[in-house]
């Protein structure tokens, strides 16, 4: 029964909250009206992961100072981080990776990683778009780009399982937006769900935190410090959904809103949008599944762990980032990213070391890397989780092999010819070193994998053909990964 006009003003939402209401991610968006299903074949040895975890350095890591040290190099392509010995025999890593280096019997390294673009392109890398530009990097939504791996396995599993809404999200994106913290907010392409629709984009989660340290600049003429929170932390910080209910709206009021709408459908489902209107309507559910259901939120609970185990995943963004992942994994996410990413300076920012790149890898990144990672892998073992979970470590390019000291704490630019990428749990192999460069690390010597590749493994490690196709806004079979090719030395 429909309330008296009087009431429903008294109780209605304002437009900022419905606003608000319709913003969770992308969920008021439009998905294509045709959609084939994707073939169901599934490869031998498929499916031994249940879920990914994937690790996303924005900027780019070097591969000399971490997966691929070269010790007998000479002093301008060694630089100023030498290496140490790890649990497998005869492998090195850098030397600030201590913790990692004890736990590398649980890991595949990549370190014959190829391709021809040496551009921060993260569309290129997570995507199975056949070549690239820069001038597509901050274009999110040109219709040139392909779907993101996650969109793409959030895609699959809706058809595989039939669920439009499932309990917990199948495609999750942590801390934030990316590149939506920084000076330069034009966000960047590559995890959106482009010709699938904006309705396979990842649930994005927000966080509300300060950071408690400033850390190394980024550029030499960088004239303000920045309290990142990727540097440390309050532990007061928590991650929620992008859009959470108003704090005047309770969960019974919005039931009643969303009551409300059931009884105008009728009458939008005779209009002369109809397909629209229906496309709209599963989005608008979703977001109110979403808003009402205590899953997610109680997944992004930190607050739930000891606080021991929180600080073995170190008290920055990205370990508890990483520990965020595990609990929503845990809670029955298929595809978790955690994007170390940007934060007040977009120049130079994260892992993009063209300046100050010593101080920026002793001080900042490297540490942070080696406790939350380790600690990732442990945790998720410990649990056992870790053998059908595929942790991806994984970036848009490696850094060149010359070192130029002209910069203030010197600095490494864009290589893409080769660089590292690293694989634990969900069906790969332990203790395994995959290609090899050559001795200043910059060309690959043998057993070259491109990122397309990396894609096409995980669909596979995930329980779908990774020569599965994908419908583009024309409705014409496009394959999901592109040239993308199951590794076999990738397996267990």
């Amino acid at each position: 029964m429909f309330r008296s006009a009087e009431r429903l003003s008294d109780e209605r939402l304002s437009r900022r909250e419905w606003l608000s209401l319709g913003l969770l991610g992308t969920l008021a968006s439009t998905l294509p009206t045709a959609a084939r299903s994707p073939e169901q074949k599934r490869p031998d040895g498929a499916g031994k992961a249940r879920a990914c975890i994937l690790l996303f350095p924005y900027g780019s890591p070097p591969q000399h100072e971490m997966f691929d040290p070269k010790p007998d190099a000479p002093a301008e392509i060694q630089g100023e981080i030498k290496s140490i010995p790890t649990v497998v025999p005869g492998v090195r890593l850098g030397e600030l990776l201590p913790r990692t280096a004890r736990i590398l019997d649980r890991l595949t390294v990549v370190r014959s990683m190829s391709h021809p673009y040496p551009e921060h392109g993260v569309a290129y890398a997570l995507s199975g778009i056949p070549t690239y530009t820069p001038a597509l990097e901050t274009r999110a939504r040109d219709p040139q780009h392909w779907p993101f791996i996650g969109s793409v396995v959030d895609y699959l599993e809706s058809k595989r399982t039939g669920e439009l809404h499932p309990p917990m999200p199948r495609n999750i994106g942590l801390p934030w937006v990316l590149n939506s913290k920084t000076d330069m907010p034009i966000v960047n392409a590559g995890p959106f769900a482009a010709f699938l629709g904006q309705g396979h984009d990842p649930i994005w989660t927000d966080f509300d935190g300060k950071g408690t340290r400033t850390v190394p600049r980024y550029t030499d003429g960088q004239t303000k410090d920045f309290y990142d929170p990727f540097g440390g932390m309050d532990p007061e910080g928590r991650f929620r959904l992008g859009s959470d209910l108003p704090p005047d709206v309770s969960r019974d009021r919005l039931q009643r809103r969303q009551s409300l709408l059931q009884q105008l459908d009728p009458d939008r489902r005779e209009n002369k949008i109809r397909g629209q209107a229906e496309v709209y309507g599963r989005h608008r559910q979703t977001a109110f599944h979403l808003l009402t259901s205590s899953q997610v939120r109680q997944a992004l609970d930190l607050e739930q762990e000891p606080h021991s185990l929180r600080a073995e995943y170190g008290m920055t963004l990205f370990g508890q980032s990483c520990l965020a992942a595990r609990r929503l994994v845990e809670a029955g996410c298929k595809f978790v990213t955690v994007f170390w990413d940007g934060f007040g300076q977009f120049a130079n920012c994260a892992w993009d070391t063209h300046n100050n790149h010593y101080p920026r890898l002793k001080e900042y990144l490297l540490p942070g890397f080696d406790r939350a990672y380790p600690a990732l892998i442990r945790d998720l073992e410990q649990r056992g989780l870790l053998r059908e979970t595929l942790v991806l470590w994984m970036s848009e390019h490696g850094r060149t092999p010359k070192i130029d000291s002209k910069p203030k704490g010197a600095g490494r630019h864009h290589w893409s010819r080769a660089y590292s990428a690293v694989l634990a749990g969900g069906g790969t192999p332990a203790g395994k070193i995959v290609g090899s460069t050559d001795r200043h690390a910059g060309e690959v010597r043998d057993t070259p994998v491109s990122p397309k590749d990396l894609l096409a493994t995980t669909l596979h490690l995930l329980g779908f053909d990774p020569s599965v196709t994908i419908p583009d806004l024309l409705n014409r079979p496009m394959p999901a990964v592109g040239a993308g090719k199951v590794r076999p030395e990738l397996l267990a």
